[in-house]
């Protein structure tokens, strides 16, 4: 279909069951899971989509009222409630909620892949969010020591370096301070380095939210770090590294390159989406390290050391690191590469309807902005350019839209994105020839959704 003719009526797509595991289901998962077996996902997943689990009947509230196929259509015929009568008053809510018709639209414990609710993983749902920006509340999180919700007046933000000559002025900033400091605002993602990590072993978990929903994209506000750095006499000579400490129980550390600091990329953000941080997302200071996994946009931020070489912390030397074919590992390897999902048709959504079909995705890359995204029907074999949607901004969720008459035949839906430093998406097959299949971290490979002849969409992948 091409951009100058008019589309077709549109089919039909059933949304995908979101809440198919309750709790004694993933308690069955983790046992599963120390097993080397994942049927029960599978099982539980197809019982869902299927509407015999009795958790997966509200996602279908928002679409359960078709149009009548012939006559008149009661819903237009007959006024409803609310159009002869008075409403709601006015903020019965201090801070508004979404329509009880969406609230199955939630984040998503991982099901499987951590053992504690402390150190754990909540996934986004992708597939049933619109634009580039993630609600605040449907934020990814990963967290490796639970969430606090910290009074802002007794935080502070400390400044030193290693020795007495990193610094002339070693300073302490209280977050009223901060907040009255030149700020900006700038939209970026922050992915996990482990999303997508269980597809690295083919493990087919059956929703882009448990794919690749380790990712959100948000309008973050707050103070460039090189403006405090400066405030602070940093010698950048010397000092060519900053190590990031967090305040919860997990003693969060990363190392930042200073050239990151100079260009003035990384702040030390409050501000998510015009109002504070949420308390998941590191309320009330995070820093904001662009392009790079999120491990090192270190929450509740307490302290900025300036050092003269990486600091060596346990979340960089030995988690978050990746496992070579030959047995060694790569450290500090940050940079979240190119990267493109398929959100509609994806994994759980069944189409309901041949004809007109949207095809519609999200892409990014941590080397800056996407370039072009191809779209394929059939494994790889053809491709076709997809509209990307403005804006598109550096290192930043780009939407991708292309237009699709699905025939009723089946179909493998991939998505392919290239930035604008020529780095293109690598298939499964590329990347395992140079990274193997026993890595967690960094997998930015083509992802591909089956389309059956019944409409069901799986997720496969392609030898």
């Amino acid at each position: 279909m091409t951009d100058d003719l008019p589309p077709q009526q549109p089919g039909r797509v059933r949304k995908a069951p979101e809440s198919f595991l309750d709790r004694s289901g993933i308690q069955a998962v983790h046992r599963e899971a120390r097993s080397g077996r994942r049927d029960f996902i599978r099982s539980a997943f197809a019982a869902a989509a299927a509407g015999g689990a009795a958790v997966a009947a509200p996602a279908a509230l928002a679409q359960a009222n078709p149009v009548p196929a012939d006559g008149g259509d009661p819903n237009i015929l007959k006024l409803p409630e609310h159009s002869t009568g008075l409403g709601q008053p006015v903020v019965t809510d201090g801070y508004g909620m979404p329509s009880k018709y969406e609230r199955n639209v939630q984040r998503r414990q991982s099901p499987g892949l951590t053992q504690t609710n402390q150190a754990s993983v909540s996934f986004a749902p992708l597939q049933s969010l619109f634009g580039i920006v993630t609600p605040s509340g449907l934020h990814f999180e990963r967290h490796h020591q639970g969430w606090w919700d910290i009074d802002p007046s007794k935080h502070r933000l400390m400044l030193n370096g290693s020795d007495d000559k990193m610094l002339r002025r070693p300073m302490v900033f209280t977050v009223d301070e901060l907040m009255r400091l030149p700020s900006v605002s700038r939209f970026h993602f922050i992915e996990c380095g482990a999303n997508t990590g269980m597809e690295w072993g083919n493990v087919a978990v059956p929703t882009c939210q448990y794919t690749h929903g380790m990712i959100s994209c948000s309008e973050f506000t707050g103070v460039p770090l090189k403006v405090l750095l400066d405030m602070a006499g940093a010698d950048y000579k010397r000092g060519r590294f900053v190590l990031a400490e967090g305040a919860d129980g997990s003693s969060m550390t990363r190392t930042i390159p200073m050239e990151q600091v100079e260009n003035g990329e990384v702040f030390v953000a409050y501000g998510q989406n015009g109002e504070m941080l949420r308390p998941e997302n590191g309320y009330p200071l995070r820093l904001v390290v662009p392009g790079v996994q999120g491990v090192s946009w270190v929450k509740y931020l307490r302290r900025i050391e300036v050092g003269d070489q990486p600091y060596g912390a346990k979340d960089e030397v030995l988690h978050y690191v990746d496992l070579m074919p030959g047995g060694l590992h790569r450290q500090y390897t940050s940079i979240q590469e190119v990267k493109s999902v398929v959100t509609t048709p994806s994994g759980g959504q069944v189409l309901l309807d041949r004809g007109y079909h949207q095809i519609s995705g999200l892409a990014w890359s941590g080397r800056g902005k996407v370039r072009r995204v191809d779209v394929s029907v059939d494994g790889g074999r053809n491709w076709r350019q997809a509209r990307l949607q403005g804006p598109v901004m550096d290192k930043c969720l780009t939407r991708f839209a292309l237009d699709w008459v699905w025939d009723g035949k089946p179909a493998l839906v991939q998505s392919r994105a290239t930035d604008d430093t020529g780095h293109v998406q690598p298939t499964y097959r590329q990347l395992r020839a140079v990274r193997g299949s026993r890595s967690i971290y960094h997998n930015n490979a083509i992802q591909t959704w089956l389309v059956q002849e019944n409409g069901e969409v799986k997720n496969v992948q392609l030898s």
